[in-house]
Order: structure tokens, then C-alpha cells, then sequence
């Protein structure tokens, strides 16, 4: 069928048409924009840092100009994101007006994010455009988050466990910081909802916990997020548990992303329109997840893995489309067959690649035995955690 498909388009056809499937199908994802506001150096890149797994490398090649005054991340690609970040650069600077800025994001930003050192009190500037923000949209939760807290207690650990926040704790609070962060809650008193403090700091500094209220900050998000946009947060957190191989934390959102727009396309209650998207949206991540391990993704590698896999993934196909016949729980279910053979597919080829590393290439039953587990495992958590509503763009 794929073949006699491919005899009626020709190639370039086929990727225009993918691309504008998959544009339509983005305008559909959950996909959280945070927006970062502060100065500069006052811990933006540490925060995106932690909540995507990124190094500062790929984050500072990430961001891409969008305005005069911002530029914007979306991680981990623009083609399948997860995340995204707009860094609103200049709000110290006299000539900084946030006009433009909220023209083309004040509906779209679900979060805003203040980042401020703990021991930095000049921020009359960013107040004021915090202020314009704030009238522009009030019901959108702002958190403030303070940073680098261990400014005020120099050559010492963070007190443990962790005491912000938390009734009767202000004892182990240090008093400099105490002191601090009471003079900076009376600063942003009524222009922010909530108010968190961390400490993200590079392994070398030295500090026993380098990602001090980094799990604190993470929730608080979860909970300001609309209810739609929180599962993409928590899908991301999810997968990269447990993960300690270097190449497999770099390929999981990529995963989870393809995941993701490989679930909203087999939702879509149209019969056999996804037999055209599904295989493009796979082959795209596989290309990436090939190009992160170094492995180049010839046709012939690409067809013994699959060929690998059996014909278990075209009869999973099938049923997904004939389900859809069935109004609704038909596309619900699509939807998750869909995202789950995608996931077990992207974690297939990355134990494959694994271990060709290692210098091996695994067994055919190895390699389809590791694929049906983590099918079941993605069909258990893409069922439980549910699929964009077929038809029903996400704003």
C-alpha cells in the first residue's frame, strides 16, 4: 500500500504536503510557552537549563530572534516542541517598550517567569514593565523566581533540607537570606502569584545539591500551567527518568515530542489521512535520534531495524485506522496506538544504536522483545494521560 502510495506523489509532493499536514497538526499541541523576564545574567538560561535537560550550548544556539527586544526557544524542535521560551532581552535599558512584544505574545504565554538574584534590588525598570504586563493579561500566573541564593552565605552548603516555603522552617533560613527575600516579596507584592526560591549551579561550584528547589520550582509550574499543558511538562519529566546515559537524555525529548504530534495526527477522526503523516512524523524523529547518536540513517539500516520489528507495526497501523470508524472513542483510541507505536519505535532505535556503541548489534528477538515492552508500557501511560481532543485546536 505505502509503495502504490508512493507511486502516485512524487517526492516533493509528498514533503509539502507533510509539511503543511504537520504545521496544521502543531497549531494542535499542548505546547506550554513560558515567558522569561529579568535581566540579563539574572538566572533565565539556568532555569531553561534545568527544566528541558539542555546544556547551555544548545539552549544559546536555540533561541531564535522573534522581535526587536525577544527571541524564542522551542525545544526541543521547532518541528515537534515540547517547550517553549521567549526571552525578553533589554528590560533594563531605557529604550525597552513592551508593546510589541505583547501584540504578537500576550495570548499565547501561559507562565511568566521572573527570574531576580536574591541580592539585587535594582529593579525599577523591570517592575514597571512587569506592571504593563500584568494589566495586559492579570489572570495569567506570574512566579517569581530568586536565584543565586548562596550570594548571601559565601563558602557555605544550602541549608538542607530545603526550608522555603514550608511552615515553621524560617528558623534554618539564613538571616541574610531571610532578610533578602522578605525585601524582595514587598518589591513584587501584587504583581506576582507566587514566589520561589532556587539555586542552579554548575557541578563544579561545588555545592552538595546543584539544583537546590529546582523539583519545587517544577511543581509550582505544573500548577500554574493550564490543566491541557501540564502533561506535556509531566510527559517530559517522566521520560527522562532513570536515564543516566548521556545519548539517551538527548534523545528522549525528542522522542517525546514526535510522540506527541504522532498522537494529536492519529487522533484526528479522518480515516487513513494520518497512513500519509504517521510515517513521515516517525522517519523525521528517527533522523534526529540517528543524527544525536552519530549514526548516519541509510535506507538499508532503516529497513533491517523495521523489517526487524516485524509486521506487528503495519497490523498495529491498520487497527488504528479502523478504529476510527468507531465515533470518538475510535480517535481516542487511534490517538494513543498512534503516540505509543511512535515512542517504542524511537526507544527501539535508540537501543539499537546504543549498542552498536558498545560495539554490538543486538538480536533480532532481543531487539523486538525490548520494542513490544516499551509499546505497552507507552499504551498504559498515553491512555492514562489521554489525547488532544480530535478537532479542537489548543489556544
Amino acid at each position: 500500500m505505502f509503495s502504490a502510495l508512493k507511486k502516485l506523489f512524487p517526492a516533493r509532493d509528498r514533503e509539502a504536503e507533510l509539511d503543511q499536514h504537520l504545521q496544521e497538526l502543531r497549531q494542535r499541541l499542548p505546547v506550554p510557552l513560558f515567558w522569561l523576564f529579568g535581566k540579563t545574567q539574572s538566572g533565565k538560561t539556568s532555569v531553561v537549563k534545568y527544566l528541558t535537560g539542555a546544556d547551555q550550548a544548545e539552549i544559546g544556539q536555540g533561541f531564535r530572534p522573534c522581535t526587536r527586544h525577544s527571541r524564542l526557544y522551542e525545544f526541543p524542535t521547532a518541528e515537534a516542541p515540547l517547550l517553549t521560551f521567549l526571552d525578553t532581552r533589554g528590560l533594563e535599558e531605557v529604550g525597552y517598550d513592551p508593546a510589541e512584544d505583547l501584540a504578537r505574545f500576550n495570548e499565547q504565554a501561559h507562565v511568566v517567569l521572573v527570574t531576580v538574584k536574591l541580592m539585587d534590588h535594582a529593579q525599577e525598570r523591570i517592575l514597571q514593565h512587569l506592571r504593563t504586563l500584568r494589566q495586559a493579561r492579570p489572570e495569567r500566573p506570574v512566579l517569581l523566581v530568586l536565584t543565586c541564593l548562596h550570594e548571601a552565605y559565601p563558602q557555605q552548603q544550602h541549608p538542607q533540607p530545603y526550608p522555603y516555603g514550608e511552615p515553621g522552617d524560617a528558623a534554618r533560613i539564613p538571616e541574610a537570606v531571610q532578610r533578602n527575600l522578605q525585601a524582595q516579596r514587598q518589591r513584587f507584592e501584587g504583581l506576582v502569584d507566587q514566589v520561589v526560591a532556587v539555586d542552579l549551579t554548575p557541578p563544579e561550584e561545588g555545592f552538595t545539591d546543584p539544583v537546590y528547589g529546582g523539583s519545587v520550582l517544577k511543581q509550582t509550574l505544573v500548577e500554574m500551567l493550564p490543566a491541557a499543558y501540564r502533561q506535556t511538562l509531566l510527559a517530559l519529566d517522566e521520560g527522562m527518568k532513570g536515564l543516566q546515559d548521556l545519548y539517551a537524555r538527548r534523545a528522549q525529548p525528542y522522542i517525546v515530542g514526535y510522540t506527541t504530534l504522532a498522537g494529536t495526527a492519529g487522533a484526528m477522526p479522518i480515516p487513513w489521512l494520518d497512513l500519509l503523516i504517521l510515517p513521515g512524523i516517525q522517519t523525521r524523529m528517527i533522523y534526529h535520534i540517528a543524527e544525536l547518536y552519530g549514526q548516519p540513517l541509510t535506507p538499508t539500516r532503516y529497513a533491517e531495524i523495521v523489517s526487524t520489528l516485524g509486521a506487528g507495526i503495519l497490523f498495529r497501523q491498520a487497527t488504528r485506522e479502523l478504529l476510527k470508524f468507531i465515533p470518538y472513542v475510535g480517535s481516542v483510541a487511534g490517538g494513543v496506538l498512534a503516540a505509543a507505536s511512535t515512542y517504542a519505535l524511537g526507544k527501539a532505535f535508540c537501543y539499537y544504536y546504543s549498542a552498536v556503541h558498545k560495539g554490538h548489534v543486538p538480536q533480532s528477538d532481543e531487539l523486538r522483545r525490548y520494542y513490544r515492552e516499551q509499546l505497552e508500557q507507552a499504551r498504559k501511560h498515553w491512555h492514562q494521560m489521554g489525547t488532544p481532543p480530535p478537532g479542537e485546536p489548543h489556544s
